[in-house]
This record gives C-alpha cells, sequence and structure tokens, in this order.
C-alpha cells in the first residue's frame, strides 16, 4: 500500500521522521531497526497495544488500517512494514540495506513479500494462541466499535477469532505451524549457503525476518531443527540495531 494521503492535520504538521509503533510489534521491531541501521534519528510514538491503544477512531485517523507501524516523513504517511522498509531504503541511500544488483534486490523483496503473506494466517495465528490468548480481551461493546472502524475483512476475520472463547481451531493451528515449518526450512537452506537471507551482506530481509525468529521463539515456537537460523538469530542479536530496536522496547517476547 506504501504511501497513502491523509488529511489529518497532526500527521501532516510531523517534521522529519516519525514512527507509530508498538513495543511487541514484530512489524514495528523491523522498522525500528532499519531506521537505527541508517542512524536516523526518529520520533517515537509509542501505542500499548495491550491497552487496545490502536483500535481508536484517533488512530485510524493516522493509519486506516488501524495496525502499527505507520511512518510519516515531513507529513508524507506510509504504511505497511514492508513498504515503510523500502521507503526508508531508498530515501536515505546510506548504508545501503539491499544488494546493488537487481536479482540480489528481487530476491530481498521475495522475501518481504512472503513475510507479509504469512503475517496474519501462520505468525499472528501461531502467537496468538500460544502466547496472547487472554490478553486481549474485548468486550462487545469494543467489538463492535472495532468492526466500524475495520475494514479488511481478513483482520476483522482474526480479531473475531482470536477473541472468542474457542480461539483458532486445531486445523487452523496445524496449519499456521506448516506454513511456519515451510518458510524456516526454506531460510535454513539459504542461510547454509550464506551468511545472511541474501547473500553476504545483512539486508532489509535479515531485518524483517529476524523479529519473526524472536516473538516466535516467546510463543514457543521451535528453531530446534534449523540450526543455521538459529546462529544466524544469534549473529543479528549482537548487532546495535537489535539492541535499541529490539530490545530496547521488549526485552523478552
Amino acid at each position: 500500500m506504501g504511501k497513502i494521503a491523509t488529511e489529518n492535520q497532526q500527521v501532516l504538521s510531523h517534521k522529519g521522521l516519525h514512527l507509530y509503533h508498538g513495543d511487541i510489534s514484530n512489524c514495528s521491531m523491523r522498522v525500528r531497526m532499519a531506521l537505527e541501521e541508517k542512524g536516523l534519528p526518529w520520533v517515537s510514538h509509542h501505542l500499548d497495544l495491550k491497552k487496545n491503544e490502536t483500535r481508536t477512531p484517533a488512530y485510524f485517523a493516522v493509519n486506516p488500517m488501524g495496525l502499527v507501524p505507520a511512518l510519516v516523513h515531513d507529513g508524507v504517511l506510509i504504511i505497511e512494514s514492508d513498504d515503510i522498509l523500502e521507503y526508508i531504503d531508498k530515501t536515505f541511500a546510506q548504508p545501503a540495506l539491499q544488494p546493488a544488483d537487481q536479482i540480489g534486490r528481487d530476491e530481498v523483496h521475495a522475501w518481504l513479500k512472503l513475510a507479509t503473506s504469512i503475517h496474519i494466517k501462520a505468525v499472528k495465528t501461531t502467537i496468538y494462541t500460544n502466547k496472547m490468548r487472554g490478553v486481549f480481551k474485548h468486550s462487545g461493546v469494543d467489538a463492535d466499535e472495532y468492526a466500524k472502524l475495520q475494514k479488511d475483512p481478513e483482520l476483522l476475520a482474526f480479531h473475531r477469532i482470536s477473541g472468542s472463547a474457542d480461539g483458532f481451531t486445531p486445523a487452523q493451528v496445524d496449519t499456521a505451524l506448516k506454513i511456519l515449518d515451510e518458510c524456516w526450512s526454506r531460510a535454513e537452506t539459504a542461510l547454509s549457503q550464506h551468511r545472511w537471507l541474501v547473500g553476504d551482506s545483512f539486508s532489509l530481509a535479515d531485518i524483517t525476518w529476524v523479529p519473526l525468529h524472536f516473538t516466535l521463539i516467546g510463543a514457543n515456537y521451535s528453531f530446534e531443527p534449523y540450526p543455521h537460523v538459529r546462529a544466524w538469530a544469534e549473529a543479528v542479536r549482537d548487532r546495535p540495531s537489535f539492541q535499541q530496536g529490539v530490545l530496547k522496547w521488549c526485552a523478552k517476547f
């Protein structure tokens, strides 16, 4: 979705880089990491997801999807974390977080899009089932208000199920785990061939996937079958961008 038009005067008045984000949001983690890798100063607008601070008319007036992160750069609003990452790398060229060659850039883009495609049906389903069940409590009124604000049918369906007493079915959870297994097997293969997900240079692909590793560990997903993935995650953990972009805000998921 990338850049979107807005008439929100608060957004339009922002000068410099302003990030609306959540401490436990893996999508927020990746954007914070990218900003830190670039050495860019940014203004924090933190929203507490556990207190439903994104489920308000005020925040939907900022981001019509009601999601974090949302980046504002001199009054220009960009939503969706993959689009934000590519915007940051294009706008602030150094240090580059994508390969110079088109084949490498296409591979990075594919990793970003893969993460986006599995976010709700695999990542969020697993995290909510194993970690967040019962943490987010929505009354009937809250659900009705959210339904008026949220226009995305996939997100509406997800929150309807995740907020219910029964949660996701065993079949839905099993499907989510199979998707994750396929993705991490793919990452294991890539990392057995080179240091980072795309070749030997740290890139947006690594920034996109390491927060998934971090939050899935907290949700009791096992990385035991993936030794190269585990070594990669340890290498990323030593980077200042991980310390400042992830652990500073969420010491343990």
